[in-house]
């Protein structure tokens, strides 16, 4: 059975080193107090702290950090620094594939968009329009000329209320 290592105690107290590797990839306004060191092995020892960034609440930074195995070593190297969610982070939802998320009512209007395009380029008229029908709700050619020819609600006006002389 193996045992659990031992917390490097001059990993430990490398405090300030840790938060000198962080300046590398981050301004010190954001980075807030200490709150732990993590022993994640023999001589590896993890810093956190609190992350000041604007949308990270939650998070934290991190500076992992490591030495030599002779007891009198004193030389601390960075292996690597970081932010981190925590506990209590806002994490974006989980992914969803492209083919889950969209509606089929949206996949037809794109497919019917790009049916028109194509037709439009083509300069012909665009699949499913029969050449020369005119929109439902649109007066014929026909019904536009009756409609110039007699005054407006006249004839409906006689037919529908007699007493409107």
């Amino acid at each position: 059975m193996a045992r659990k290592p031992i917390l490097d105690t001059t990993l430990a107290k490398a405090v300030d080193q840790a938060r000198a590797a962080l300046l590398e990839i981050t301004d010190e306004s954001m980075i807030g107090e200490h709150l732990e060191a993590v022993n994640d092995g023999e001589r590896l020892v993890t810093h956190r702290f609190e992350a000041l960034r604007t949308g990270y609440e939650g998070w934290c930074w991190f500076a992992t950090l490591t030495r030599i195995p002779r007891a009198q070593a004193k030389d601390i190297t960075v292996c690597e620094v970081g932010i981190l969610p925590g506990e209590d982070a806002l994490l974006a939802p989980a992914w969803v594939p492209w083919a889950e998320r969209v509606r089929p009512e949206e996949m037809d209007a794109e497919r019917r968009a790009a049916e028109e395009a194509a037709a439009a380029e083509a300069g012909v008229e665009a699949p499913g329009e029969e050449p020369g029908v005119a929109d439902a709700g649109a007066p014929t050619d026909g019904e536009a000329a009756d409609e110039a020819a007699t005054p407006e609600g006249t004839e409906a006006q006689d037919s529908e209320d007699p007493d409107a002389k």
